[in-house]
């Protein structure tokens, strides 16, 4: 059977979407969706149909009606039909026009509220709508009814002054208008009042002023225009838009299953991140037929080395196929804390993990321990000679096993010009890079002092490196560089 989901994406920052309309959005099979729709909603629907008919002033993509026809038409092809829109849609989201259309073509329908832009634009912007002693009062207007009305239906005589907080939603273009009806039937013109575009998301932009000034401002759509006493709260509760990342545009070029971590991180400090991944992780070139020879033999070896977490974790994969777990193990050692770190998810605390979480520390931590032993050596397959010649050096006797390569990822098409800072979590990040993209002359970040040598080698001297070579170390040296 078709059903159809009336679904609002929220204000705008993806994390406003709720549980329900991530879930139903991934069982979709065609999603017609609008302009203030976050794109990074769209990868919950990956496998889905996806229909553009966003609005904007004077350009509709297509016309309601036409949207209410496309969301019949689709449905009777017994589809799972998603209608997103941003905000909430039945706050000025014509949700209940299309509601309507779909029970008089008898197709099902439910509508999954979304945070309405009403409420989160003036959280973000550290606005409460409501506050004791302040405000007990707030009413959403329509900042643009409907152009076919012989006359205005709002009241403005009540609500000019009967209710504490007003919150005008797609009033930018009218804002005169509104502005003289509020303070002909009433308002204080000397009101504090707030113009707050694209609240929620990094680029947001809020503009404190006054009723009567407001119409000076200049500000494009989309925005809220917040009339009342509890602006004044901004200046005290403003969290959002003063974080020490916000309004920074940050590239990722780590690989794509991998960027995430990195990418939250980044995020929570109020970044935009923009994820580029110039490497992927694939099977290396001999399709692990060194690691499967040196599993059979798992028990000869007194040390297993590793030097990623990747490693750690395509290792456990071809331990599995072949029917073993970590008590095939003898001693082990990884190369930092992130390594550690993913061999604790398989039960495995390392003997051995340096300061310092480089190839040249890592051999120095095991000197006292390998003359004389048998070492697999479980990395990549391009990685640097340091660690095996300084054990060879050692009068170990090494066995290397790749359990992956990096291969190049397809360039994506990325506006440079608005990059603040490029981040860099391995050598091959960075040579994949430059082989996609050409030396740019933009600050660069740099997990450790290998990464950091690499980009200097192709001109691009970091403008941080990371004091701890993990992903949390890189973070912290980013908010120390903006912290300057």
């Amino acid at each position: 059977m078709s059903m159809v989901y009336l679904i609002g994406a929220g204000a705008g920052d993806v994390g406003l979407l709720t549980l329900k309309a991530a879930e139903v959005l991934q069982a979709a099979d065609v999603v017609i969706y609008d302009r203030l729709a976050d794109d990074e909603i769209l990868k919950f629907c990956a496998a889905a149909k996806k229909i553009y008919v966003g609005k904007e002033a004077g350009r509709h993509t297509l016309k309601q009606t036409e949207i209410n026809q496309l969301l019949v038409d689709e449905a009777r092809q017994n589809k799972i039909v998603v209608r997103l829109k941003g905000g909430d849609p039945f706050v000025f989201g014509r949700g209940g026009e299309e509601a309507l259309y779909l029970r008089e073509n008898n197709l099902e329908f439910e509508i999954i509220p979304g945070v309405t832009s009403a409420i989160a634009v003036p959280a973000y912007a550290g606005i409460p709508v409501t506050h004791r002693g302040i405000a007990t009062s707030f009413a959403v207007i329509t900042g643009h009814e409907d152009p076919t009305k012989p006359e205005s239906t709002i009241n403005w005589e009540k609500i000019s002054t009967a209710v504490d907080t007003l919150i005008f939603l797609m009033g930018v273009a009218n804002l005169p208008q509104i502005v003289n009806k509020l303070i002909e039937h009433g308002r204080n013109p000397d009101t504090p009042a707030a113009l707050i575009r694209w609240g929620t998301k990094n680029s947001q932009e809020t503009v404190v002023t006054t009723l009567k000034e407001a119409p000076n401002v200049k500000i494009l759509p989309p925005a809220i225009f917040i009339v009342g006493e509890v602006v004044h709260l901004r200046e005290k509760l403003r969290w959002f838009d003063n974080k020490i990342l916000f309004g920074k545009k940050i590239l990722v070029t780590r690989a794509r299953a991998q960027a995430s971590k990195l990418s939250k991180a980044l995020k929570n400090l109020g970044a935009e991140v923009i994820e580029a991944p110039t490497i992927k992780i694939a099977a290396p070139t001999d399709n692990y037929s060194a690691i499967d020879v040196a599993i059979k033999n798992l028990r000869g070896f007194d040390w297993i080395i590793f030097t990623s977490a990747n490693g750690v974790e395509k290792f456990f994969e071809r331990l599995k196929v072949h029917g073993l777990d970590a008590r095939a193990l003898n001693k082990v050692a990884a190369i930092g804390s992130a390594t550690a770190n993913k061999l604790l998810t398989f039960g495995i605390i390392a003997d051995v993990v340096p300061k310092n979480f480089v190839a040249e520390s890592l051999a120095d931590a095991l000197k006292n321990f390998v003359g004389g032993k048998k070492i697999l050596l479980v990395r990549a397959e391009e990685a640097r000679d340091v660690l095996p010649e300084a054990l060879k050096n050692f009068g170990a006797e090494v066995t290397i096993a790749p359990v992956y390569k990096t291969e190049a990822e397809l360039p994506a098409q990325i506006n440079f010009d608005s990059i603040d800072l490029m981040t860099f979590t391995s050598s091959s990040t960075v040579k994949n890079f430059v082989a996609a993209y050409g030396i740019k002359k933009i600050p660069t970040a740099a997990i450790g002092s290998i990464t950091a040598q690499t980009l200097k080698d192709f001109g691009m001297t970091p403008a941080v490196v990371a004091e701890e070579f993990t992903i949390n170390g890189l973070v912290e040296s980013i908010k120390n560089y903006y912290g300057k």
